[in-house]
């Protein structure tokens, strides 16, 4: 019977190998390609005004504020989905809601802009100006599931228009 030589032995590595298609180097690659995509061929973009924090005064119970202060308006490229008018009747009348969903790339908003959406913020599309409803994550990078943060790049905001009176931008 013959001797196998160490060179046909299988040794465990050191270290694990990278993960499969998920590296640094292919998170910045759907990056480049996102940001390129939604800026320079799409073209859409807003105009984001996020609240003050510091110079807002809050409801101490409620956290809601009568009158809002915002920090300067940041122009972001986005992606928007238009959902058109929403008409629901109420004991009041009839309610028309112009209503649009905005996706942002999650890591051109906090590593390039540092801006961190909220409900409640407001921004302009066009002439129009929409409030922040609701904030979604729906979608990860490569179809990996929750591992961490990194790894979710798209967010979702769903925007209804504001009424008249409710934000003045100037």
């Amino acid at each position: 019977m013959a001797k196998s030589s160490d060179k046909t032995k299988w040794a465990q590595p050191a270290s694990p190998p990278p993960p499969l298609f998920l590296g640094e180097k292919e998170r910045d690659l759907v990056k480049q390609v996102n940001d390129e995509l939604i800026e320079r061929v799409i073209g859409q973009e807003i105009i984001y005004y996020p609240i003050s924090l510091e110079h807002t005064n809050f409801h101490p119970l409620y956290g809601e504020a009568i009158e809002k202060n915002f920090l300067s308006p940041i122009r972001i490229h986005v992606l928007v989905a238009w959902e058109g008018y929403t008409t629901t009747v109420t004991n009041l009348g009839i309610d028309k809601r112009l209503s649009l969903t905005v996706n942002f790339h999650r890591r051109r908003l906090i590593e390039d802009q540092d801006v961190y959406l909220r409900e409640g913020d407001f921004i302009a599309y066009g002439d129009d100006f929409f409030e922040i409803a609701t904030i979604d994550y729906p979608k990860q990078i490569f179809g990996q599931g929750y591992i961490g943060r990194e790894r979710i790049f798209e967010a979702q905001a769903k925007c209804i228009k504001a009424r008249e009176g409710t934000f003045d931008a100037s």
